[in-house]
């Protein structure tokens, strides 16, 4: 009894620390009189005092060894009294504790700048080295510390462009500031309400454990996929053996009825339907028929439209109207079946020429993109997404001269991460894939636009991300794009470099592409070993990921290459494939009214047709080029299209 009344007393001592902490002045004197009213012992705080005091003597021993360049002392207490939950799992501890190293690697350099102490800076260099391979390797994956890995590789780092802001009485000022600043906060747990500790302790506990459970999960699903592959295998070798066994009927010497419970067995009788074993094949025919896929169905065809009456009201017709029939369209298209269904629908919009092509009126539908109203101009810009998600659709596009001028003249109007925004980046990406669209890209400067976006990649979803990296590198892969580049090479290798360290790992590949291809222009090499791109390269080739240490191997290759530029000005177009990708499907904004008609009943209601579905001659796929071996990419993809390479 005695201790549940103690850990009674500590409980509700914690909860009025904590309300003390809160400020919570009124509601501490209500606790008290409760507590007293009911006979409740109330435990009081532990005295900090001696505490504090000797808080302050190691606050004062770590200042004055930043001070002395003591790098020995300053980690020993470091070490000794930085919580490790703080040092571990604090994202802006861990960048200190980095800014801090690298301020005692330079110290003799600074203390003695005329006689600089060679052979002291050797032996702290070594020390920086150890802790970027222990402590520091996880910090190489942000782009605000990749530079100073290269720092051992520097010889005279107080001339380097990248550190010779270093040894500036400023940045030591802002160092020590931030250093003190954090030690004032760190080194005072005595402050902090034990109640909140504990909270803070079982938060880590928990979090730790959810990723052991993470953990466990996808081994699982390992093995579920595993063991399902090989089930596929049994069923198969097990219909090879029964069509063996059903030869030796003839002989006499396996009786129907031994086959029919070897069947029974296979299937743990879930399957009792009687089978006649005295015709050769039935029973692995059986087994076979049981994990094929079901035969398809045989899918309708849509009714035709009155296209002439569709493009009056989509020009004419009020923004209401323009945008339940430009989301109609696109729906007829994304939601229609794949293969013949989806070729009639899509063969149909081009046959009547839906955006125009050969109008020679002034208004057409494609000048929505122009529209005052934000949600018709969203709308347009998801259908011409979706004309460029089909092989067909991209060659329809192509072959409209003044699509690419709006489409790009509306990326830089659109305010930044909009759906029209990301519609338009989405579908300029897709449209890529073909080199007469890549040749006015380059012409237009859309090289120099991606690389000022990409400089603030964080303003970007990684959805946006994906597909700018991925058009900037299809762009690159071109002569001309390279040649671009090499015009402001600094800035876009710096902008590249600075990529590979996104925490988006999806973006890599397009990232190494772009590095890749670029490389092979003399002047690009040049001004990557002069910003010591091979040093930051190799911080990565340390990864665990095999297939993008690979790709690294071949860029740091291509960089020290000495051969002349390739010209790619004579290849063809690169064959492609569909890419309507499930982004195409998100959630509408525009819904419709009590009573009013939308999609597949809006068309056939009000705008059926004779006779303007037009078949064609199936299109033979051809399935996008690979990667040459492990390398970069080296051909134009697109990212749906790359991630059902790379998981198929």
């Amino acid at each position: 009894m005695g201790d549940i009344l103690a850990t009674e007393a500590d409980l509700l001592g914690m909860i009025k620390e904590y309300l003390k902490f809160g400020e919570f002045e009124e509601t501490v004197q209500i606790f008290d009189k409760e507590c007293k009213s009911k006979g409740k012992l109330v435990s009081k705080p532990r005295g900090n005092a001696l505490r504090d005091s000797k808080t302050r003597v190691i606050q004062e021993d770590l200042l004055s060894s930043f001070d002395d360049g003591d790098h020995k002392v300053f980690f020993e207490l470091w070490k000794e009294n930085i919580p490790s939950e703080v040092k571990d799992l604090d994202a802006e501890t861990q960048g200190l504790e980095f800014y801090l190293h690298v301020h005692f690697t330079i110290f003799p350099l600074r203390s003695h700048p005329v006689r600089q102490d060679r052979t002291e800076f050797e032996e702290r260099i070594s020390h920086f080295k150890q802790y970027l391979e222990t402590r520091g390797a996880e910090l190489s994956q942000n782009a605000e510390f990749l530079p100073y890995y290269a720092l051992p590789f520097v010889p005279f780092p107080a001339v380097h462009p990248s550190f010779k802001d270093l040894f500036k009485d400023t940045w030591i000022q802002q160092l020590k500031g931030r250093l003190d600043k954090f030690l004032t906060m760190t080194l005072k747990p005595s402050k902090t309400p034990r109640l909140m500790t504990l909270y803070v302790s079982f938060s880590l506990q928990l979090q730790l454990q959810l990723v052991e459970s993470d953990r466990r999960l996808s081994s699982c699903l390992r093995k579920f996929n595993k063991m399902q592959a090989d089930y596929h295998n049994l069923i198969g070798i097990t219909a090879e053996l029964v069509d063996s066994l059903e030869a030796t009927i003839s002989g006499k010497m396996i009786s129907p009825e031994y086959l029919q419970s070897v069947y029974a067995r296979l299937f743990n009788n879930q399957m009792r339907q009687s089978s006649d074993f005295t015709r050769p094949g039935t029973a692995s025919s059986m087994l076979r028929a049981s994990i094929a896929p079901p035969r398809p169905k045989e899918v309708p065809i849509l009714p035709s439209l009155d296209y002439e009456k569709l493009k009056k009201d989509l020009i004419e017709g009020s923004d209401r109207l323009k945008t339940l029939l430009l989301q109609a369209l696109r729906w007829r298209l994304t939601r229609s079946l794949p293969g013949e269904q989806r070729e009639t629908v899509l063969q149909a919009y081009i046959g009547n020429d839906l955006l125009g092509r050969y109008s020679t009126q002034q208004k057409t539908v494609l000048l929505l993109l122009r529209s005052p109203n934000e949600i018709v101009r969203q709308y347009m810009a998801r259908l011409i997404n979706a004309f460029a998600s089909l092989v067909e659709g991209r060659i329809y596009l192509s072959h409209i001269p003044v699509l690419l001028k709006i489409l790009m003249e509306t990326l830089r109007k659109e305010e930044k991460d909009s759906l029209t925004w990301e519609n338009v980046l989405v579908c300029l990406q897709k449209l890529s894939l073909r080199r007469s669209q890549q040749t006015i890209m380059i012409a237009d400067d859309l090289i120099g636009w991606l690389t000022d976006e990409l400089q603030d990649s964080d303003c970007l979803s990684d959805y946006t991300l994906v597909y700018s990296a991925a058009l900037l590198m299809n762009l690159c892969l071109r002569t001309k794009g390279k040649k671009k580049c090499a015009e402001n090479a600094k800035l876009v290798l710096k902008v590249l470099t600075d990529l590979l360290g996104h925490e988006n790992h999806e973006i890599r590949p397009y990232v190494n592409g772009a590095l890749y291809s670029i490389l092979s222009i003399p002047s690009v090499r040049q001004e990557a070993k002069e910003m010591s791109v091979e040093e930051i390269l190799h911080c990565y080739n340390k990864e665990k990921n095999q297939d993008f240490n690979r790709q690294i191997e071949f860029i740091i290759k291509q960089l020290n290459s000495e051969g002349p530029e390739s010209d790619d000005e004579d290849e063809e177009d690169d064959n492609d494939e569909d890419l309507l990708e499930t982004d195409l499907y998100r959630e509408e904004l525009l819904q419709p009214e009590h009573g009013e008609l939308s999609g597949e009943s809006l068309l056939t209601t009000e705008y059926l047709g004779i006779m303007t579905n037009m078949a064609k001659a199936k299109r033979r796929s051809t399935p996008l080029p690979q990667s040459n071996g492990d390398g970069p990419l080296q051909r134009p993809v697109t990212p749906s299209s790359h991630r059902d390479l790379t998981t198929g």
